[in-house]
């Protein structure tokens, strides 16, 4: 089965949300997501909890712990490709409501032009 291709979302401005807030994190936090990311290209559709859980609205999250620390990568699909939205560091159950509604925006503007709005992972 091919790998599912990763494209992460990128502001009208050339700015890319996910990528800047996942520089700040620690080292292990980051080799941690970088990790789950490469499970769910592999995954795709398949990956389910622990890994993995839907949210709402055709919103999934991505779920790596690291030291007891929730780390949350928004997601949606846009046929077979996957689009990484947003983030969420979260210390309880749930993610902000306002990255839920952030990833969704983000979404319906990478649906409405995806060259504006891609930053594709490199290999």
């Amino acid at each position: 089965m091919p790998k599912t291709k990763v494209i992460i979302y990128q502001n009208e401005d050339g700015s890319v949300p996910l990528i800047e807030w996942f520089k700040k994190q620690p080292q292990k936090a980051q080799d941690k997501c970088t990790a789950m990311i490469e499970l769910l290209a592999a995954g795709g559709h398949e990956l389910r909890r622990p890994y993995a859980d839907y949210i709402d609205k055709g919103i999934y999250e991505l779920r790596p712990t690291v030291k007891r620390i929730h780390y949350r990568i928004l997601y949606c699909f846009i046929g077979k490709n996957i689009v990484l939205l947003t983030h969420g560091l979260v210390k309880t159950d749930k993610i902000p409501r306002g990255e839920i509604k952030k990833a969704i925006e983000y979404r319906d503007k990478f649906i409405q032009d995806p060259s504006l709005h891609s930053c594709e992972m490199k290999d």
